[in-house]
């Protein structure tokens, strides 16, 4: 199935709910989460170091350090499991990535707060595509001057979703906590890195 706009003033967003086939996702899922070097990232809130409220890992090539709320990242290298999904998109979208931002979410009381991916070493419009595996979760987008534009989405496994253009200049995102039980989902977020941060 091809991308889908959707209908968000003042962005470039779109959606294709079955971009790998669930065989595909989930055995990409299960191996993922063994060969992903995961952390807990301490990030800066409100002035204080915390502890980040999902496991994580930063991957690239040579010299794609990454600085995210106040704290620096070296890359991991790629796993084997990456390189074929990182070489279809980058044919597919005609982006080179060179990044990926692994984030899992143990259960539905891990989050992502509200941020925009506007770090300076992504760029003026940075492309991220966003792969999902594992369990669906709601991820929200809201317009930054108009809190009443907003737009919740349902990713399922297997899905990617493209933002690109203004989208991370007009409008932030998050991923919610939820009170359902929700098993785990990995969340692939693949970048450029255009700047050393």
């Amino acid at each position: 199935m091809p991308l889908i706009a959707l209908d968000l003033p003042d962005a470039d967003v779109a959606l294709d709910p079955a971009w790998l086939a669930p065989g595909e996702a989930e055995a990409l899922f299960a191996g993922l989460r063994d060969a992903i070097p995961w952390s807990v990232h301490r990030i800066r809130l409100f002035g204080r170091d915390v502890d980040s409220p999902r496991l994580s890992g930063w991957i690239g090539d040579p010299g794609t350090g990454y600085t995210y709320s106040g704290t620096h990242f070296e890359p991991n290298p790629w796993p084997v499991a990456l390189e074929g999904i990182r070489a279809r998109l980058t044919g597919e979208l005609h982006v080179d990535f060179n990044s990926v931002l692994a984030n899992l979410y143990r259960d539905g009381r891990d989050s992502m707060g509200w941020h925009s991916d506007d770090e300076p070493e992504l760029g003026m419009q940075p492309v991220i595509a966003s792969l999902s595996l594992g369990a669906t979760r709601r991820f929200v987008l809201k317009h930054r001057s108009d809190p009443s534009m907003k737009v919740a989405l349902e990713l399922p496994r297997g899905s990617l979703l493209l933002m690109r253009g203004a989208t991370q200049a007009n409008y932030r995102h998050a991923l919610p906590r939820t009170a359902k039980p929700v098993g785990p989902r990995i969340n692939l977020t693949f970048r450029r890195i255009t700047t050393q941060g």
